[in-house]
């Protein structure tokens, strides 16, 4: 089956998504399904470190391009790779085990329309587990209090006072975030990074003049399980790791170990 027409009759924006794929995710279509029902059309890829039958036939089947990282070096890399296919001068890095809502991209473009010189756009979203809707849990009524105060210009476009949200933890979701490409400098995680480096990524590009524009619409579903990257550097301590190092550029090291403790408590909502 072609999905291709259901991009007919709709706004085109400069946007591209780059589904990023590995291994044999039983989620894969369900994710490329939810980009095609965007309201606002604009470019679909796939990037993948991990060519199989799997991510072949349904680069086929929905007629969209397929790109292939030669080098096999971790999350930052395959995202930077990904990042990379994009030529427009939006782009999200679709996970692929996550489902995005018909009015991601209208809603990233709306807020984003409002703000001076944009970095990143991003909203907030439910998890997926066991196939169920999750709205509410610790972890993300933390990240929506912490979320809250982008909604004001002032916030958004301050360096000083995002960094002091970053400064607690990352509220940001990964696989929600737009990156307004000529706004950040390439490559944008640092592959040294196993886990974290979109936490890493954000600390960063707050140091830049622009906006971090945030959707307070739950626009994006993420799929919690446990064959997730998270989940698997969650139980080897490689998250943890990182945090440590990236809060402690914040603070000095027994106010960023305290913050940690507290900021490790809300790692437990990702345990499956």
């Amino acid at each position: 089956m072609h999905w291709g027409h259901l991009k007919m009759n709709k706004p085109i924006a400069d946007h591209t998504f780059v589904v990023c794929a590995y291994g044999e995710s039983l989620y894969l279509r369900e994710c490329i399904e939810s980009l095609l029902r965007q309201t606002v059309s604009g470019e679909i890829k796939i990037a993948t470190s991990t060519p199989n039958r799997h991510i072949e036939d349904l680069s086929d089947e929905y007629g969209i391009p397929l790109f292939i990282n030669p080098e096999r070096n971790g999350i930052a890399s395959d995202w930077n790779f990904a990042y990379g296919q994009a030529a427009t001068s939006l782009v999200t890095l679709a996970h692929q085990d996550d489902i995005y809502e018909p009015g991601y991209l209208s809603n990233i473009l709306e807020c984003s329309a409002l703000a001076e010189n944009p970095l990143i756009a991003f909203t907030d979203y439910y998890e997926i587990r066991n196939d169920n809707r999750v709205d509410n849990n610790l972890l993300l009524r933390i990240k929506r209090v912490m979320n809250f105060p982008f909604r004001f210009r002032y916030v958004a476009s301050s360096k000083f006072l995002r960094r002091r949200i970053l400064s607690f933890g990352s509220p940001i979701c990964c696989p929600s975030v737009a990156f307004f490409r000529e706004n950040i400098s390439f490559p944008v995680f640092d592959t040294d990074y196993k886990n974290s480096c979109d936490y890493l990524a954000w600390s960063e590009i707050s140091k830049l003049k622009g906006a971090f524009v945030f959707c307070p619409a739950k626009l994006l579903g993420h799929r919690v399980h446990r064959e997730s990257a998270t989940s698997e550097n969650i139980k080897s301590n490689a998250r943890s790791d990182e945090d440590k190092k990236i809060l402690a550029s914040f603070w000095p090291k027994p106010i960023a170990a305290l913050i940690f403790m507290l900021y490790k408590l809300s790692q437990r909502s990702n345990r499956v």
